[in-house]
């Protein structure tokens, strides 16, 4: 059925004591700063887990992939692993697009070094998935509500593992992805870029803040839309941030504007137009990109402090099933099991709710005329999404049309919260919502937008609509 479309005009308060002693201690770190040198102190001392923190890399060589010595004498394991690591995030950071050229010095040791390297950059990505699915049950509990939810979640990735292993190899091996490029110096300041083949001319980027419940968000869950979007030469950025409780919502909007402030500033070394540059979130991801450029606009209103990039910089923003007024949303979510203490821990408090709320943000009388900065805005939003109604993106647009915001949104009838962003992609063939990004990014290029590319199948239909049905999101 087409899409139903709805044409549109264009700090925190601190948490308290006991949420802060709680959640303390369960700080951990990045992967690829210190994930095996401080696996063995953390289940001491009756299993705590260790609130130390030391980063890999020093601030000031967070930018330029400089290695700081290593003091751990004797090394072992542990410093093998983090000096691969050093030369890999170093790596990273200093090449822009794959090196073609066949010397005589690469040779099979070489393969084999790259492929030891990728190994073992898989395994501790696994190792962070788990961990962030053991703290994710860990705070929901193990009532019946969430065995049978995790139950339905199981069989749901059953279904779709075939997608995941032919899209984890991509992300995994392919030379068009710059895995983990340091923006920050923050826990998890890391970014995933994915290119275009073609590297003639600059190139327009979406800068992509993924979504994940503000618990379980990682940079890798955009590897499918970075594919397919690289596909039609647009460079895709997937900013990884801080979750709860590792960082509450404060933090992740830190984290968000500091990666998109990198690409701003630096996508043009990786072939970037900087000119050219889209902001896109989904569900979490979604709200936390509105936060993130609500706040930067009332920066540069003279409202905030200096900033280190410009709303004037982003072309538009791209909003995929999200959330934008908290205060209408939160008895919902605690129906849907993000239960309502955890969830005002995420947000750092009841009185916040307006705060991280950027439809309500928007409407507050000494800040309207901040709405004549933004850019933009499309909302994408199926009308069968339980998660987080439809009526959200709905909402948010209507507000921003009667402020006199330039703002549309695009409903599609019958699909659900992981339909738009999973299993329509996998289907392959012509994908609605991703042509119509497509035809807005690419707009000043005809040519280019209207180029067929052929998308192959990566799931089944039949376990496509076994996934639908038995989804739990």
């Amino acid at each position: 059925m087409p899409s139903q479309i709805l044409q549109i005009s264009h700090l925190p308060p601190k948490s308290s004591p006991s949420t802060e002693m709680m959640f303390k201690s369960l700080i951990y770190d990045d992967p690829s700063t210190t994930l095996l040198s401080s696996s063995s102190s953390r289940f001491n001392d009756d299993h705590s887990i260790s609130s130390t923190v030391k980063p890999l890399l020093s601030r000031a060589s967070s930018y330029n992939g400089a290695v700081t010595p290593n003091n751990n004498k004797g090394g072992g394991l542990t410093g093998w692993y983090q000096n691969r690591r050093r030369r890999s995030n170093s790596d990273n950071c200093l090449s822009a697009f794959p090196d073609h050229t066949n010397g005589s010095d690469g040779g099979n040791s070489g393969d084999r070094q790259t492929i030891g390297q990728e190994v073992g950059h898989a395994a501790a990505e696994t190792f962070l998935l788990t961990r962030l699915c053991l703290k994710l049950l860990s705070y929901l509990g193990v009532g019946y509500r969430w065995i049978t939810r995790f139950m339905a979640l199981g069989c749901y990735a059953f279904l779709l593992m075939p997608g995941f292993i032919q899209v984890g190899y991509y992300y995994f091996f392919s030379p068009y992805v710059r895995r983990s490029i340091i923006y920050g110096d923050q826990p998890r300041n890391r970014l995933d870029l994915y290119l275009p083949k073609n590297s003639n001319g600059p190139k327009p980027v979406v800068a992509f803040v993924t979504g994940g419940a503000w618990i379980i968000g990682y940079k890798a869950w955009g590897s499918l839309l970075g594919q397919q979007l690289s596909e039609r030469d647009i460079i895709v950025a997937c900013i990884d941030y801080r979750n709860f409780p590792q960082g509450s919502i404060s933090d992740m909007v830190k984290d968000a504007s500091s990666g998109i402030s990198f690409v701003c500033n630096h996508i043009a070394e990786y072939g970037g137009d900087p000119n050219r540059i889209y902001l896109m979130g989904q569900s979490a991801g979604a709200h936390i990109a509105a936060c993130t450029l609500v706040e930067q606009v009332i920066k540069e209103s003279g409202e905030g402090d200096s900033v280190s990039w410009s709303s004037g910089q982003i072309n538009g923003y791209f909003g995929l099933s999200g959330g934008y007024n908290l205060l209408s949303l939160v008895d919902h979510f605690h129906s849907r099991g993000l239960y309502r203490s955890i969830f005002l821990s995420i947000m750092e408090g009841e009185e916040s709710l307006r705060q991280y709320s950027p439809e309500l943000v928007v409407q507050d009388p000494n800040l309207k005329h901040i709405v004549s900065r933004l850019p933009p805005i499309i909302l994408f939003h199926g009308t069968a999404d339980y998660s987080i109604p439809s009526d959200a993106s709905k909402s948010f647009a209507e507000t921003l049309q009667r402020l006199g915001a330039k703002a549309k949104v695009i409903l599609y009838e019958g699909k659900t919260h992981t339909d738009l962003f999973l299993q329509d992609p996998m289907r392959g063939g012509k994908d609605e919502m991703f042509e119509d990004i497509v035809s807005v990014v690419l707009a000043e290029d005809q040519e280019a937008a209207g180029k067929c590319v052929d998308r192959r199948r990566l799931v089944p239909e039949f376990m496509l609509k076994l996934a639908h049905w038995v989804s739990p999101f």
